[in-house]
């Protein structure tokens, strides 16, 4: 693809995220607003969580989510976390079962920091990592979800029982994530951008729904089977 051709490409993604999130926002505000009351109500805190995290071009910026743990909740654990995480609030759980604590990234849409469709921005300890061939994924927009999101939409359930969830979700999930992260980076566009939305949808829907361009990836084992599997005498 030529400059202009990929230039006007952006331009197009940019502009139909931006009315996208708006829309979104506006349509969603009662139920942000019943959020925002849940989160003052069950917990003392401030109703937004605002981390750190690695977006276009490596540069740094906040993403905004419905707080679903204590305070300080980084300094008492990984960036990793499993369903049984001490840290997480009750209020937390339903928020993050039915992904209610994403919706606020709508607003890091429309600052620019993040598109809808694109890898999900990581921690900097992890993109320090990156091989040559992984740091593509810098080059677009980190996003609210892609092919990875849609393989593995509940990963404190797989990492459920770990008693080193870190360790785990880079072991069991990372390299499958990192791969999808990548295949997105070299085929992305607006068609595929639609795409990845309609079956994120489908999969807040259907559980098992699987896009059949993820078959060949198979389904993410969870932890808590692995542990549970009785060892020979």
């Amino acid at each position: 693809m030529n400059p202009q051709a990929n230039s006007f490409s952006d331009m197009l993604k940019r502009i139909f995220d931006f009315l996208v999130a708006l829309m979104a926002l506006l349509v969603l505000s009662p139920v942000l607003l019943v959020v925002t009351l849940m989160i003052k109500t069950g917990s003392p805190g401030p109703v937004f969580y605002r981390g750190v995290r690695v977006g276009l071009q490596g540069v740094l910026f906040r993403i905004y989510k419905f707080r679903t743990m204590v305070i300080d909740a980084e300094k008492l654990g990984g960036s990793a976390t499993a369903e049984d995480d001490p840290r997480i609030t009750p209020i937390g759980k339903f928020l993050r079962r039915h992904k209610l604590d994403e919706l606020p990234q709508f607003l890091n849409v429309l600052a620019g920091d993040m598109s809808l469709v694109g890898a999900r921005p990581e921690v900097q300890k992890y993109v320090d990592t990156y091989s040559t061939e992984e740091r593509a994924i810098l080059e677009l927009r980190p996003g609210i979800t892609d092919w990875a999101s849609i393989w593995n939409s509940n990963e404190a359930a797989v990492l459920e029982g770990s008693k080193d969830p870190e360790k785990t979700y880079e072991e069991l999930i990372r390299p499958t994530k990192l791969a999808l992260q990548l295949f997105y980076a070299r085929n992305h566009s607006l068609s595929t951008d639609v795409r990845i939305l309609f079956h994120t949808f489908c999969k807040l829907l259907i559980e098992d729904w699987t896009p059949r361009e993820l078959v060949p990836y198979g389904k993410v084992r969870q932890y808590k089977m692995i542990s549970q599997v009785p060892t020979q005498q």
